[in-house]
């Protein structure tokens, strides 16, 4: 009998059993971690709030954080998941009958794809800041058609776009009558970059704790 034949075979098998159980393992982990991180951003998106230089109707609120946190552990995909679960789970109190939620998935989405696609190719700290930055700039030039084409079009349903228009007026007297482009360059651009930043202010504030996560082991990566 060749025993060194089926020693060998009996290791690889060994060996594949274990990577199916390692692979299967990090499935889980990484389903577990995505519905923490989507059920924070639930939470997060309920806290919101007003800031002076912009109209009433627009609110703050840094519930992309937790995505672009699942973008860096998890990888570019399951940040945008997690962005989905965010507006799916929010649908079901949804006042604006999806349009809201469809715009903050598709500007969330953006953001944490790119920031998660640049980290996978340098997954450093200097990676994540670029990443980020590049992700927030995206997700501001996104906001402008999608606020155009989507978000204000449903609006008008409930506010005539003289009153909107009017809204950014009492802030900036220079907007133009009429001029819902300038509305948006002025000042839905600028905040979308602001509010992306704070979210990437934070994570690089908590790099350091957060790394070893993001790297998938203690020092792996």
């Amino acid at each position: 009998m060749n025993m060194s034949g089926e020693n060998t075979e009996n290791r690889r098998r060994a060996g594949s059993g274990r990577a199916a159980g390692g692979q299967a393992g990090s499935v889980t982990r990484y389903l577990v971690s995505a519905a923490m991180l989507s059920a924070v951003a639930v939470v997060l998106q309920y806290i919101e709030f007003s800031i002076p230089i912009m109209p009433s109707f627009i609110k703050l609120d840094l519930s992309d954080l937790p995505s672009l946190i699942g973008a860096f552990a998890m990888g570019p995909l399951w940040g945008v998941a997690i962005a989905g679960i965010k507006n799916l789970i929010h649908l079901l109190v949804s006042q604006s009958g999806g349009v809201g939620e469809l715009a903050n998935f598709l500007m969330n989405a953006v953001f944490v794809a790119a920031a998660g696609l640049i980290y996978q190719y340098h997954r450093t700290r200097k990676g994540a800041l670029a990443g980020s930055v590049i992700g927030a700039v995206i997700m501001a030039l996104v906001s402008v058609p999608v606020n155009y084409f989507i978000v204000y079009p449903f609006y008008t349903a409930f506010m005539p776009m003289e009153a909107i228009i009017g809204a950014y007026q009492v802030i900036y007297p220079g907007i133009q009558d009429g001029n819902l482009l300038q509305c948006l360059l002025v000042f839905n651009l600028p905040f979308t970059f602001v509010k992306a930043m704070l979210s990437v202010v934070i994570v690089m504030l908590i790099y350091k704790r957060i790394s070893p996560i993001i790297r998938g082991t203690s020092r792996r990566g």
